[in-house]
């Protein structure tokens, strides 16, 4: 290798520049994080069938196609996974120099969704309608440019030998840059993306080696924030029902209580082994709303059981334990903390949906990441695991 950021393999001209490179000695191919990539994988393809068993019996959503959502689910996995091939092959050090472009167009985006272009799923005006019978949700790729833009802003000088660790300027001006689209997002009002962008703002300043001040201020600045929103009546009436119906389960269960509290039975029927693939009781007899959103990990507690679920979760800390990985062993503080607002965002989510399944959370319409069905959320994960191949492809190989 010439450098850190090369990938002409020694023995190969230029004539066979391309996938060549990929797979010698030490190309890209070899120097992926394979774990994170095959887990990933079966996260994907095990969610396509949990979605398909959700939805096959739904003809008020299949529009009498039982095979709608599984093959949506797998067009979605196959788009992201070429996304991901897209960043690794780009690579973050040059999404690095586009974040101001990248930023700017997440930002209107997002504003897009507050004009009338706009449209409300689930009571969260957060979506935008594209032709074809398509959707998306800008604010998860909100979660992406709010990592690689304070990662840029955090390493700038660190990484150029100026700075040890970020001065409190620095820091002041990545929380601007986190804080304008989640102000943003918080007029949808999309409250659960407001707050896994919070856990990731935390999570990258922690990597960054941001004084500890800045921390405990935002977890100070946050709960106050959040009793304000409350009591200014920012929140829809729906979001304080949630919020009330997880303080107490017994609270209308007909009601505002009726998701978590079918949500449980479906996880507790399922015992050690689960009734069988398809074979759910409370998923074929439709009990569970959202089933193939943001309740997708009670099919598989109910289908799959304690093995099942089990399973899924440990895939995502495969995920979560390489992401690590690669955080701590990156040579550059901007990898580091790309790596870190990642592991960030993928923990708090995948802890927040299923503790709201189980009734330990609130409800808050997180997917889980991989597995529930929805394309920008596919499509987001899937680019942020590009993101942590290219930071594996791009460090410099020992001697």
């Amino acid at each position: 290798m010439t450098g850190a950021n090369s990938f002409q393999v020694s023995g190969y001209g230029p004539e066979k520049a391309g996938w060549t490179r990929v797979f010698a000695r030490d190309g890209m191919a070899r120097r992926l994080d394979w774990p994170i990539l095959l887990a990933s994988v079966a996260l994907s393809l095990m969610g396509s069938l949990l979605v398909y068993s959700a939805t096959r019996n739904r003809t008020e959503l299949n529009q009498g196609d039982p095979y709608y959502f599984l093959t949506r689910h797998l067009l979605n996995t196959g788009i992201g996974l070429a996304l991901m091939v897209g960043v690794v092959w780009l690579g973050h050090r040059a999404l690095r120099t586009a974040v101001p472009v990248l930023y700017g167009a997440s930002v209107f985006l997002i504003l897009l969704v507050l004009t009338p272009l706009g449209s409300t799923i689930n009571g969260a005006h957060s979506w935008i309608k594209l032709p074809g019978g398509f959707s998306l949700q800008p604010s998860e790729f909100v979660k992406i440019t709010i990592i690689l833009g304070m990662a840029m802003l955090l390493a700038a000088r660190v990484d150029a030998g100026d700075r040890p660790h970020p001065d409190h300027r620095t820091v002041l001006q990545a929380l601007g840059l986190a804080t304008v689209p989640m102000l943003i997002v918080m007029l949808m009002p999309d409250l659960g993306s407001v707050m896994v962008m919070v856990i990731i703002v935390l999570g990258v300043l922690l990597a960054s080696g941001a004084s500890n001040r800045w921390v405990f201020g935002l977890l100070g600045a946050g709960t106050a924030g959040a009793l304000a929103v409350w009591q200014l009546g920012i929140l829809d009436d729906y979001q304080i029902a949630r919020f009330a119906a997880f303080a107490n389960p017994a609270l209308d269960p007909a009601g505002v209580g009726y998701n978590t509290n079918q949500a449980r039975i479906a996880i507790g029927s399922g015992g050690l082994t689960g009734s069988g693939l398809f074979e759910g009781s409370q998923t074929t007899g439709r009990f569970v709303p959202e089933q193939q959103t943001d309740f997708v990990f009670t099919v598989a507690g109910e289908e799959l059981g304690f093995l099942g679920a089990g399973l899924i979760i440990a895939l995502l800390g495969v995920v979560l334990w390489r992401a690590c990985k690669i955080a701590r062993e990156t040579t550059d503080l901007y990898g580091t903390v790309v790596a870190a607002g990642i592991v960030a965002w993928f923990a708090f989510q995948t802890f927040e949906n299923i503790g709201m399944t189980l009734g330990i959370m609130p409800v808050t319409g997180l997917p889980l990441p991989f597995v529930s069905y929805g394309g920008s959320s596919m499509f987001a994960v899937w680019m942020a695991v590009g993101l942590l191949q290219s930071i594996t492809v791009q460090r410099p190989m020992s001697a």
